[in-house]
């Protein structure tokens, strides 16, 4: 599974982006999306059962960021609004190849698939 991150930039205090990361190469179980700041670990976002549809967020995104998907376009989607300054991080899609339930979808070490990352800078 190669999976490609898009939709970074920079947004003002507020604003809204929406990040797509496609996919090709076998089904895959889970798509995540996990953040990193610089200087500081990577963090679990939100995640989503690529059969089926539940999710789970990160307290610190609940009611702001909604995590989606197109099978037919192999494409997960992260919509993110009301964006804060502490959510600047380079963003990272993952996959799982096998489906993990609800409780271990926020484990990065559950993920075998990595995009590349795309930045999200939310200044003023």
């Amino acid at each position: 599974v190669q999976l490609q991150a898009s939709g970074g930039g920079l947004v003002q205090p507020g604003g809204s982006l929406r990040l797509s990361c496609t996919a090709s190469g076998r089904t895959f179980g889970n798509l995540g999306w996990f953040r990193q700041v610089q200087g500081k670990a990577r963090e679990f976002v939100a995640a989503i059962k690529w059969s089926g549809g539940s999710t789970r967020y990160a307290d610190s995104v609940k009611g702001r960021f909604t995590i989606s998907k197109d099978t037919a376009k192999k494409t997960g989607y992260l919509q993110m609004n009301s964006l804060k300054p502490e959510d600047t991080g380079v963003y990272y899609c993952a996959a799982r190849l096998t489906t993990i339930i609800w409780g271990y979808m926020d484990d990065q070490q559950q993920y075998d698939f990595w995009g590349q990352g795309t930045q999200v800078t939310v200044s003023s």
